[in-house]
Order: C-alpha cells, then sequence, then structure tokens
C-alpha cells in the first residue's frame, strides 16, 4: 500500500504498509505483525535491494 486510504476494509491477510501509516495507526482496528526492513532477502526487492521499509499489519474488523 502507499498511501492509509488504500488498505482494504475487507482483507483478511497481511498487508505491507508505509511508516507514515503509525501516524493513523489504531490498535484497535489494526495488529502490527511485523517490521520489514528488508535485510534477510525476503521483501520486496528492486535491481537487488530493498529501498522501502515496511510495517506489517493485520485488519482486527474485517468489513464484509
Amino acid at each position: 500500500m502507499d498511501k492509509t486510504k488504500d488498505i482494504p476494509m475487507d482483507y483478511k491477510g497481511v498487508m505491507g504498509v508505509p511508516i507514515t501509516f503509525l501516524h493513523k495507526f489504531n490498535p484497535a482496528q489494526f495488529e502490527i505483525i511485523k517490521f520489514r526492513k528488508g535485510d534477510d532477502e525476503k521483501d520486496l526487492t528492486i535491481n537487488g535491494k530493498s529501498p522501502y521499509f515496511r510495517i506489517l499489519i493485520k485488519n482486527k474488523q474485517i468489513v464484509d
């Protein structure tokens, strides 16, 4: 997700969001799963580098 408004409210899986998400983080709505820096080759890479720090979150209040 590039912007907080892009977070789908009906998605049940884990999502990677930018660090700016923390400004709008609501612990009643989302669970922070993990912080991803990209040092272990498990993150999105571009030309072999991981330029994006991501926070992995999961929605606690799925809207059907």
